[in-house]
């Protein structure tokens, strides 16, 4: 028992120094771009998923601001483009050989605004413009949020592969969320949007007058359940 306990501390120990050395490789670079001189190409890779999201976004306002079709079109397919890029930030990580803490943050943060930001505006954007549709849209960008930092924190923890990824992931990843993309996308080719035929399955008023903070669209229903299963810790999804 003395020396399992030994084992893990040691363990432990090397662990918190690497984290060290990583850290201090931020800290102790001087000059002004300094952290731009410490990316490595994987993480220039992550933020141009960063990128696709950020311009996801503005395409939505544009096409809130125009009413021009081919910026909802563009809104819609970004997100696509920011998956290819998280798909291949791995990739380029494995092929260098190399990774890194700020990395990993990165990732995070890109996803968060490729697949929980673009999208939830997106959905506002499509139609689902009610107070209590936008507050589900909240939580679905808080919960992806918090799913993300779970895991940051605990990815460790989950069993690997021959490999050494994870064999899988606890709750939905957060860039399921295409799924819904692409049902919008749909719903955008068939006019089923704001201001042509409206969304599918219409609204319920849970209190108060039609039209007032009681009413929600169905969809909204999905929405929340698409949150509630990517903070989950009983679902879990294989790895691919």
């Amino acid at each position: 028992m003395n020396q399992r306990k030994a084992m893990k501390s040691n363990s432990n120990v090397a662990e918190m120094t690497s984290t060290e050395e990583a850290l201090h490789q931020y800290q102790d670079t001087d000059g002004h771009f300094s952290l731009v001189r410490n990316f490595r190409l994987a993480d220039l890779v992550t933020i141009m998923n960063g990128v696709c999201g950020s311009f996801s976004i503005f395409s939505s306002a544009r096409y809130l601001l125009t009413n021009d079709v081919d910026y909802l079109w563009t809104a819609l397919a970004l997100p696509l483009a920011g998956l290819m890029f998280d798909f291949f930030d791995g990739k380029v990580a494995r092929w260098r050989k190399s990774s890194s803490l700020l990395g990993q943050e990165l990732d995070s943060l890109a996803d968060l605004i490729s697949f929980g930001v673009a999208p939830s505006l997106l959905a506002f954007i499509v139609g689902l413009r009610t107070y209590l549709d936008t507050v589900v849209l909240t939580g679905f960008m808080c919960c992806g949020l918090a799913r993300l930092a779970r895991f940051n924190a605990t990815v460790a923890l989950i069993p690997k592969n021959e490999t050494g990824k994870s064999k899988y992931f606890e709750g939905l990843p957060i860039p399921s969320s295409l799924a819904l993309v692409a049902v919008m996308a749909w719903w955008t080719k068939n006019g089923w949007i704001e201001g042509q035929a409206g969304i599918p399955w219409g609204t319920i008023t849970l209190w108060g007058a039609e039209g007032g903070r009681g009413e929600m669209h169905v969809v909204s229903i999905i929405f929340g359940c698409w949150a509630a299963a990517m903070v989950s810790k009983t679902l879990r999804v294989p790895k691919l």
